[in-house]
């Protein structure tokens, strides 16, 4: 599948923003995908699971965006959604979006398959 991220760009501190993730296609009745983040300057390996959601609706969030940040599907659009609200400094970062197959809520980025090239997000006053 391939994804394509958008809706990236700067911020104010408290400010809100909305990723969006456009998949080719990914297909089938049992699948994950994911947000994951990557600060400015870290290696892979610090990518962040964020946000995931499966084909029947679960999310999962990692505890430092609970309760502010939202994802969600529309799978009519074959895209993927990213609410963030109350954004923070340290919110900063490039955001992935991730696909796998299978139910299952995980946010290892070692898990998923096919990845977005990223997109920016810098919040700073």
């Amino acid at each position: 599948a391939r994804l394509v991220e958008s809706g990236g760009g700067s911020v104010q501190p408290g400010g809100p923003l909305r990723l969006s993730c456009a998949a080719a296609k990914y297909t089938g009745s049992s699948y994950s995908v994911g947000w994951f983040r990557q600060p400015p300057g870290e290696a892979r390996e610090a990518r962040e699971g964020v946000a995931v959601i499966n084909s029947v609706g679960d999310t999962g969030y990692a505890a430092s965006v609970k309760g502010r940040f939202t994802i969600s599907e529309d799978s009519s659009k074959n895209t993927l959604y990213l609410q963030m609200n109350s954004l923070k400094p340290e919110d900063s970062a490039i955001y992935y979006c991730a696909a796998r197959t299978g139910l299952r809520l995980t946010r290892q980025q070692w898990e998923y398959d096919d990845w977005g090239q990223g997109t920016q997000v810098t919040v700073s006053s």
